[in-house]
């Protein structure tokens, strides 16, 4: 059935009965995919896999970040450059588009690529809650590092990884190796952010920072602080650039969400991780699964 088929019918039906749209579900490579309505947004969707909640838009207002991680990519997005200024940006991950619908109304005329290995949840979500085709966002369906190879040497202002293959991101997406092919792709000045997801012992994400740290000149990383404390399992945003990065902006503005977060920086950030190695590809694994009680 046609997307504005499909999305009519149940507005109609919530219309008929008091209630709002229902949810949509479709099978794709990662499982069973399913947008379902925020009843306190008319418009705003939150999709699932297996389940497990991925993103969350809001088609009337693509500004409103409701995930935690969103914002702080939020944050690092309209600090890539003056305000109002477009970007050239990657998006390895596609999920239902956020970001780069968050970057095409924030900064307009924005050039965007999203990279993103399940064709069959793009053609859902492109069905359901479609982009606009003035907003100059291109999707490619491939391999996140796979595709990033083929982006020319110097083209982005802001590559963001957010790829998780069920509820863990792929082992070749954690390596130097990989880091060295988004330096290659970014500007001089460019920035490069990734959600990272990790529980106690914390071990992923020191080894991480650690590689990270021998790619860039600059790295500091955002976080609710039980998850920095190895309390809880959780999403850590890392952003890294060779240039200095705006830490007192984006600590400002990581205080001020309505769940509060750190940012950790310099001497802080190096004994965080402890003595980490590097990750290459030949010791590159999984980021760990989280416990079912996260998706409770």
């Amino acid at each position: 059935m046609a997307k504005g088929t499909k999305k009519r019918a149940a507005r109609g039906r919530g219309a008929a009965w008091g209630r709002g749209p229902e949810p949509v579900t479709a099978p794709v490579d990662g499982g069973l995919a399913e947008l379902v309505p925020d009843r306190d947004r008319p418009r705003g969707w939150t999709l699932l896999l297996d389940g497990k909640p991925q993103s969350h838009v809001d088609l009337d207002d693509p500004t409103h970040l409701d995930f935690a991680y969103q914002r702080g990519f939020g944050h690092i997005a309209d600090l890539a450059a003056p305000p109002g200024r477009p970007l050239h940006a990657v998006h390895l991950g596609g999920g239902a588009f956020t970001l780069a619908r968050y970057i095409a109304a924030t900064r307009p005329r924005s050039t965007q690529q999203v990279i993103e290995i399940d064709t069959p949840l793009v053609q859902f979500v492109r069905r359901e809650l479609p982009l606009d085709p003035g907003d100059r966002i291109r999707v490619r369906g491939a391999d996140a590092r796979t595709g990033l190879a083929k982006v020319p040497d110097g083209w982005a202002d802001l590559v963001i990884a957010d790829v998780f293959s069920g509820a863990r991101t792929p082992a070749h997406l954690t390596s130097a190796e990989f880091l060295a092919e988004v330096r290659r792709a970014l500007r001089p000045d460019g920035y490069y952010a990734a959600n990272l997801a990790d529980g106690p012992p914390l071990a992923h994400l020191r080894a991480q920072i650690a590689t990270a740290r021998a790619a860039f000149a600059e790295v500091c990383l955002t976080a609710d602080p039980a998850v920095l404390r190895g309390r809880r399992f959780g999403n850590a945003v890392l952003l890294a650039a060779d240039r200095a990065l705006p830490l007192a902006e984006l600590t400002r503005r990581a205080a001020g969400d309505p769940y509060p977060a750190r940012v950790e920086h310099g001497r802080a950030l190096a004994d965080f991780t402890g003595g980490a190695a590097p990750v290459t590809d030949a010791t590159a694994a999984p980021s760990p699964a989280p416990p079912p009680a996260v998706f409770a």
